[in-house]
C-alpha cells in the first residue's frame, strides 16, 4: 500500500517530483529529521483514528 501511495506522485507529475526531489537535498539534516517526525505523528493519528 506504502508503495502505491509513493508511485502516486511521480507517475502523475514526473517533473514535479523531480523538482520536490531537489528541494528536499537542500534542507539540512534538522530540517529533514522534523519533516519525518511529523510524518510518524500524522500516520500514528491516522492509524489511531481509522482503527480505534
Amino acid at each position: 500500500m506504502v508503495l502505491v501511495i509513493e508511485g502516486l506522485f511521480p507517475f502523475a507529475s514526473p517533473d514535479g517530483w523531480r523538482k520536490m526531489f531537489a528541494q528536499l537535498l537542500t534542507l539540512s539534516a534538522g530540517q529533514i529529521r522534523f519533516f519525518g517526525l511529523f510524518s510518524i505523528i500524522c500516520g500514528l493519528v491516522m492509524i489511531w483514528w481509522i482503527a480505534p
